[in-house]
């Protein structure tokens, strides 16, 4: 499993490296308690050190892993700590889709219909990558749109690791066929539906109902093994 290339224009090599470790170490590529060695890592990507240890810094702060003096130990991703990334991610949700659709908010909801329509061609074209990045173009956007100064910084907070376990999920689904993929674009399609109502009770059980059911794919996607 590799990171995306297109998902790293831009980026510097650090956050390039880090990406990649993420990946594997979310994905259970690398294994909890394997030991990552800055000079190892450097030649397997080619590079100096300096690189490595701002992609090793970047994961110790996400808590991927923990620096010691013989090497940076993998501490990795639990089912249970994927389940309360997920918990982060239903409380700032909820948050914002009612506060953002506590009135009609059209010219979003055509945008979010957009989003939702590249999904499709995604899908259509059996790209997983594309239709990751899509859904969290979704969700991201009407966390935006919040303009919610703290919300928005802790979002920023743990989006890396979101984006990754997306991208782990999708593939999942993916792979289970076209009956999986269509239920992901019907949750959206849903979820659209109760945001346009602009009924507050009904917007917050559209929220738990999305993530009753995406907990469903994390069950299928990762393992207390991992």
């Amino acid at each position: 499993m590799k990171y995306p290339a297109s998902w790293l224009q831009g980026a510097s090599l650090g956050e390039a490296i880090a990406n990649e470790l993420r990946l594997q170490i979310i994905s259970g590529a690398i294994k909890k308690g394997e030991i990552l060695s800055e000079n190892r890592i450097a030649g397997e990507f080619g590079t100096s050190r300096s690189p490595v240890r701002e992609a090793l810094k970047t994961l110790s702060s996400e808590g991927l892993i923990q620096l010691e003096r013989m090497g940076a130990v993998v501490m990795g991703l639990s089912l249970k700590e994927v389940e309360e990334l997920y918990d982060v991610r239903y409380l700032i949700e909820s948050f914002v889709q009612t506060h953002v659709f506590a009135k009609p908010q059209p010219a979003l909801i055509q945008h979010l219909k957009q989003i939702v329509d590249r999904m499709e061609l995604a899908a259509k074209h059996g790209d997983p990558e594309e239709f990751s990045l899509q859904d969290l173009s979704f969700h991201e956007r009407i966390v935006a749109e919040a303009d919610h100064k703290r919300i928005l910084h802790l979002w920023r907070s743990i989006r890396q690791i979101v984006i990754t376990v997306i991208l782990i999920t999708t593939r999942q689904v993916f792979r289970e066929g076209e009956s999986r993929i269509e239920a992901v674009l019907s949750k959206h399609h849903q979820l659209i539906r109760d945001l346009e109502s602009s009924d507050p009770v009904r917007i917050q059980n559209a929220a738990q109902q999305y993530f009753d059911d995406s907990r469903e794919t994390l069950h299928l996607s990762f393992s207390e093994g991992e």
